[in-house]
């Protein structure tokens, strides 16, 4: 996931159509239990790596709102496993592949943010 939504959000769902990977769904349609937020799904977020800054921030109207989450990447595999099971995260499983964990499925992460800035969800700067 590498972005992350945090409470926050006032659900203006600008975010939404500026994602280039179609990470980001709306507080409906959450796939978390007590989603009422607008959600990243962790399995897609690219942190747009192409861009200047990550696009869902660079459109958000609420300050600290987006904030930066461990990196998609099988060094992180258990963070993500376990936010899973305790339902932070719900991460497609597919009929065939199984789970699409960052093990199995890597994304590219920013890496001048470091692993202190993302385990203290700084916000995304923009």
């Amino acid at each position: 996931m590498s972005v992350k939504i945090t409470d926050l959000c006032i659900n203006c769902d600008a975010c939404i159509d500026e994602c280039p990977a179609t990470a980001i769904v709306e507080a409906d349609a959450s796939p978390l239990d007590d989603g009422d937020i607008t959600y990243v799904k962790p399995e897609k977020c690219i942190e747009c790596v192409d861009s200047t800054v990550p696009k869902c921030a660079d459109v958000c109207p609420t300050e600290g709102c987006i904030v930066w989450d461990m990196p998609y990447t099988p060094e992180h595999n258990d963070y993500y496993l376990q936010g899973h099971e305790d339902g932070t995260y719900k991460i497609r499983v597919h009929k065939k592949k199984g789970i699409f964990s960052p093990e199995n499925q890597p994304r590219p992460s920013r890496e001048t943010i470091s692993l202190d800035q993302r385990k203290s969800f700084m916000a995304v700067e923009i």
